[in-house]
C-alpha cells in the first residue's frame, strides 16, 4: 500500500479527542439553534378547548401574548400563562436572550390519555364519560437574530485538541508514535504495581501481648474494678 506524502493523516494521542470533538460540536449546535422549549403534559382539559386559546396567541409577541392571556375568559389561558413564562424563562436564564425580542415560533397542541369514567342512567345502564388530556409544547426564537456567543469552556477545549493533535505524513511515524504509548502506558502501570502496601500495625501482636488476642474480651469485662475480679467465678 502507497501513501502519497500530500495526504496528512492526524493522529490522536488521546482517547478523550472524540469526546471533546462530538461535546464541542453538539454546543455549538445548540448556541446557533438558540429556540427556547418548554411542555405542559397530561393537562386535564380537552385539546380542542386548548387549541382555542392556543390560536389566539400563535405567532405573537411575548409581552402580547401575556397580556392578551390575562384576560381571556377560558379555563385553559391560566396554564397557558405559566408555560409561556416557563419558555421566556428558559430563554433568559439558558441563552442569555433579551425578552424583548421573543416571539412565538411554534405553539402544538396534541391529545393525550383519555381517562374512561361511567355516568349511570336509568333502567340499569351506563354512559361512557371521556376525560380527555392535552399535551401542549412551545417554542421561542428570537425576531432579530443575535450573534452566538462562544462560551469559555469550549474554547479550553478547543485549545486542548489542538495541542493533543499531531500531523504526520508516513505510516512510520504513526507507528513510531504508537510505540511510544504503548511504552508509557507499560511505565504507568509498573508505577501502580510499585506502590507499596501500608501495613497495618497491631499493638497486640507486639511485645507482650504477642498472641493473646483472646484476652480482649476479658479485658473489656474487668475495666468495672478489682471487686468484679474477686467474685469472678472462671479462672483465666
Amino acid at each position: 500500500m502507497v501513501l502519497d506524502k500530500s495526504i496528512n493523516i492526524i493522529v490522536k494521542t488521546t482517547p478523550e479527542i472524540l469526546r471533546l470533538l462530538i461535546a464541542s460540536k453538539a454546543a455549538q449546535d445548540k448556541i446557533n439553534n438558540m429556540q427556547a422549549k418548554a411542555k405542559l403534559r397530561h393537562l386535564r382539559i380537552s385539546p380542542r378547548k386548548v387549541r382555542l386559546v392556543a390560536d389566539e396567541i400563535r405567532g405573537l409577541d411575548v409581552k402580547v401574548a401575556q397580556d392578551k392571556l390575562a384576560f381571556i375568559n377560558k379555563r385553559a389561558a391560566q396554564p397557558m400563562l405559566k408555560l409561556l413564562n416557563s419558555a421566556v424563562a428558559n430563554a433568559v436564564n439558558n441563552f442569555k436572550l433579551k425578552k424583548d425580542n421573543l416571539y412565538i415560533n411554534e405553539l402544538r397542541v396534541d391529545e393525550g390519555p383519555t381517562l374512561k369514567r361511567w355516568l349511570p342512567r336509568a333502567m340499569g345502564r351506563a354512559t361512557p364519560i371521556n376525560k380527555r388530556t392535552s399535551h401542549i409544547s412551545i417554542i421561542l426564537d428570537e425576531k432579530v437574530k443575535s450573534e452566538p456567543k462562544t462560551q469559555p469552556t469550549e474554547q479550553k477545549d478547543k485549545d486542548k485538541i489542538d495541542k493533543d493533535v499531531t500531523v504526520v505524513k508516513s505510516l512510520d511515524e504513526v507507528k513510531e508514535i504508537g510505540k511510544k504509548e504503548e511504552i508509557k502506558e507499560i511505565a504507568k502501570d509498573k508505577k501502580e504495581t510499585k506502590e507499596p502496601v501500608k501495613e497495618i500495625k497491631d499493638i497486640r501482636r507486639e511485645g507482650s501481648d504477642r498472641g493473646k488476642q483472646h484476652l480482649d474480651k476479658i479485658r473489656k469485662k474487668d475495666r468495672g474494678g478489682g471487686l468484679k475480679r474477686f467474685f469472678r467465678r472462671k479462672s483465666v
